[in-house]
């Protein structure tokens, strides 16, 4: 039996630093994902924060879709999320 390749994304900014906040959920649904590799997003220290739903309402980063759009992607595409 082959082991499965994947990937763990590590957050560690919170809400302060909306673009690099939002960056792992970002890699783990339009990157990983679509390119069908097993992906987990694992939050620490301050990224716990984003896990609170008025804080995802109010992440938009730069460059980035809103947190609110990425952890609908994440529900969806049944991305692990590890606190």
């Amino acid at each position: 039996m082959g082991a499965v390749l994947g990937r763990l994304v590590v957050a560690a900014s919170g809400p302060s630093d909306s673009t690099r906040a939002g960056i792992p959920f970002h890699i783990a649904v339009n990157g990983a994902t679509p390119a069908k590799v097993a992906v987990a997003v694992a939050l620490a220290g301050d990224a716990t924060e984003l896990l609170k739903p008025d804080i995802i309402a109010n992440v938009y980063g730069q460059g980035v879709p809103p947190l609110r759009d990425l952890m609908d992607k994440c529900l969806e595409q049944n991305v692990p999320l590890y606190v």
